[in-house]
Order: structure tokens, then C-alpha cells, then sequence
């Protein structure tokens, strides 16, 4: 099988965008054991990237399939925060309501009494833009995921962002191994995200991780 191409996002990527997002939206692995809804679940995590700032995505392509995508932005106070992002949703897609979310949310809120949900972005000068990053499993070798950032990278130094940072889950140390690789540290301590379960039922941490672009 060749090797993915990395290039610029493309408005007819969109559909595949979105189906990647859901087929690999738990630490790799298909989102639709936890969030049974795939609409609000495309919307949450790519709308805003696709539709907003398309510029700031990229996809790694085999022959006009997408199999990897990174989506940005460059200055994070002019996208929704992820908490924003649900709630509207929830709204949109009465999702209390579905069988499919209902009990990932109804779960969350019972959590958040303790728990209170960790912010999705630390806001610091040092790294106002933000990333997501998604593979299929075909596109975890080769280099493909740091081609990935060292693109979106290119992009932020050419804009003058001096700095990204991203979250992530803590259990999924492949993905924190990956990013530490490619600059990224992390920052602070983990921190229970409301409503997260392994498959085992065990709560899971929000790990937030930051990069100086001056540093890479």
C-alpha cells in the first residue's frame, strides 16, 4: 500500500473528515461505544475547523482516500470551546434525549457535582492556536502524523503563532508518546474529564500539552 500524501484540505473532504473523526474519536479506536449520535459527534470535533477555517487543515490522502487529517486554529478565541461546542449541540440534537448519548451525558453531569470540567484550552499567549489530530490505522507509520504537524506547523510559523497546544487523554500514552516526539510537552497535571469511562468503567484524565514553536 503506498504511503499517505500530505496536503491541504479540500472541501470535498468533508464527508471523509467527519467519518474519520467518529471511526477513531476514542484514542484511536471508533466513538460509537460512548457517543451513539455520529452527527453531533462530527459536529463537536470538526465543523468549526472545516467550515470556519478550512485553511488551517490537512489530510493524509491514498489515492483520494482520506485516512488522516489535522485540523487547527491558529488563534483559539475565535473557535468554541469544546464545552460550547456540546452544549450546543446537546440543544440541536436533543441528545439528553437519545439513547445513543443519553448516558455519557446524564453520567457527566452526576461527575461534574465532584468533578468540575478542566477548561479545553489554557489561555496563555505562549500558545494561542490549537490542534486535532486523527489517523486510521493505515496512516500510523511512516512518519505520516508528523508530516501532519510539521505542516500545520509551517503554517503557524508563517502567521507569526509562537505557540500550539492541544488536549488529550492520559491513558492514551501512544498518542502522548506521539507528541512528545514531535515538540510537545505536557502541562500540568491530568485531570478527571467528566463523563470519560475506559471500556473497563474506570475514569479517565484530560492531559493538556503545549509546544514553543521556537523550540522545534
Amino acid at each position: 500500500m503506498p504511503l499517505p500524501v500530505v496536503r491541504s484540505y479540500r472541501p470535498a473532504d468533508r464527508d471523509q473528515v467527519r467519518a474519520l473523526a467518529y471511526a477513531t474519536g476514542f484514542m484511536g479506536e471508533p466513538a460509537a461505544w460512548y457517543w451513539g449520535d455520529f452527527t453531533s459527534f462530527a459536529d463537536i470535533w470538526t465543523s468549526y475547523y472545516t467550515d470556519r477555517e478550512p485553511a488551517s487543515a490537512f489530510v493524509a490522502d491514498i489515492e483520494g482516500r482520506v485516512v488522516g487529517f489535522l485540523v487547527g486554529c491558529v488563534d483559539s478565541v475565535h473557535a468554541p470551546t469544546a464545552e460550547d461546542a456540546i452544549r450546543r449541540a446537546v440543544i440541536r440534537r436533543a441528545l439528553f434525549l437519545r439513547p445513543g448519548t443519553a448516558g455519557f451525558l446524564w453520567r457527566a453531569v452526576r461527575d461534574a457535582r465532584s468533578t468540575p470540567a478542566p477548561p479545553a484550552e489554557v489561555p496563555d499567549p505562549r500558545w494561542p492556536s490549537h490542534l486535532h489530530i486523527n489517523l486510521l490505522p493505515e496512516a500510523r507509520r511512516g512518519g505520516v502524523g508528523t508530516r501532519l504537524v510539521q505542516a500545520w506547523f509551517a503554517r503557524l510559523r508563517g502567521l507569526g503563532s509562537p505557540g500550539c497546544q492541544l488536549t488529550t487523554m492520559a491513558e492514551n500514552a501512544r498518542a502522548i508518546a506521539f507528541f512528545e516526539r514531535n515538540g510537545f510537552r505536557r502541562h500540568g497535571e491530568a485531570v478527571l474529564l467528566p463523563g470519560m469511562r475506559l471500556r473497563s468503567g474506570e475514569r479517565m484524565h484530560l492531559q493538556v500539552m503545549v509546544c514553543e514553536l521556537a523550540r522545534v
